[in-house]
């Protein structure tokens, strides 16, 4: 029930940030939860974010939203006294990035260069119009490939995994903890939000995420973008869903087959639970429909 409930939370406030309406965050709680030695994982509303706490201060991986910095800042404070020096953000949605405008008053914030670009540009997500960040909210540190920021007794490393979820998509390696902060190129047990118009594609996106498991050992904890702290076997299962239900569209798609018959056949019952989040199946199938097809 627990689970269900975070799911609810988290599902709720991409929902808010993809139409980017302002939603009421009075009665969301930020969660600490635990991962391994100095590196825990917050959830409340939004992206899921990622700590480092030891004697340098603190570094975060994403920041959920604006409304919720000072609820963000009390968690914090409870794991380590020190400033927070670091915000790395995975990419440039909403729900992961709205903090910036607050934590960048007095923290340097990371990203991909894209992520930057995207930020101080408007964009659309889904028809609806995204405004140009202010300036405190840009990433004032940037990168194209790799970069890595030695934190609390390890090499805490971003890469760039490109046109997966977005064109500009960042995953940190917690490099002596054996933890990966995977932001939305991994959701735990759901079918992903894949933004097309961002420069993603789900080709990209199983690309990358094989890519990732052959670098990852058995024993890595993951905190994904959207879900409940997770395990290799987690992320085989999730690529597996990737494989599996692009090869039913692209063979539906070889018959001739139009988006409406292929939404109306659906997809096999053991991946009814996975569309029972933010992007149910229709749309997933859609998403993947989208991909193959675009020129």
């Amino acid at each position: 029930m627990k689970h269900h409930r975070r799911w609810t939370v988290v599902v709720l406030g991409l929902v808010a940030s993809l139409a980017w309406a302002q939603p009421d965050f009075s009665d969301v709680v930020i969660e600490t939860v635990p991962v391994t030695g100095n590196v825990y994982m917050l959830t409340g509303a939004g992206g899921s974010i990622g700590v480092s706490v030891g004697k340098d201060g603190i570094l975060i991986v994403d920041d959920q939203f604006a409304p919720l910095a000072d609820r963000i800042r009390a968690a914090l404070a409870e794991l380590n006294p020190g400033e927070l020096e670091f915000v790395l953000n995975t990419h440039w949605h909403g729900d992961h990035t709205g903090g910036n405008e607050i934590f960048g008053e007095t923290s340097h914030i990371i990203a991909h260069t894209s992520v930057r670009e995207r930020l101080s540009t408007p964009q659309q997500i889904r028809g609806s119009a995204i405004e140009p960040k202010p300036p405190q909210a840009l990433p004032v540190i940037t990168f194209d490939e790799s970069l890595s920021v030695h934190f609390n007794g390890e090499e805490i490393k971003a890469v760039h995994f490109p046109h997966g979820h977005t064109d500009g998509d960042a995953i940190i390696f917690f490099t002596k903890s054996n933890v990966v902060h995977m932001g939305d190129t991994f959701w735990t047990a759901r079918f992903p939000f894949v933004d097309l118009e961002a420069g993603g594609s789900i080709q990209g996106l199983t690309k990358n995420i094989a890519a990732v498991i052959a670098k990852l050992p058995a024993d890595v904890k993951i905190i994904p973008g959207h879900g409940t702290l997770s395990t290799l076997d987690d992320v085989k299962a999730y690529h597996g869903m990737l494989v599996e239900t692009t090869a039913i569209v692209q063979k539906r798609i070889d018959v001739g087959m139009s988006l409406e018959k292929i939404q109306e056949e659906g997809l096999p019952e053991k991946w009814d639970s996975w569309g029972s989040g933010y992007i149910d199946t229709p749309t997933w199938l859609e998403t993947v429909h989208q991909s193959l097809t675009a020129e």
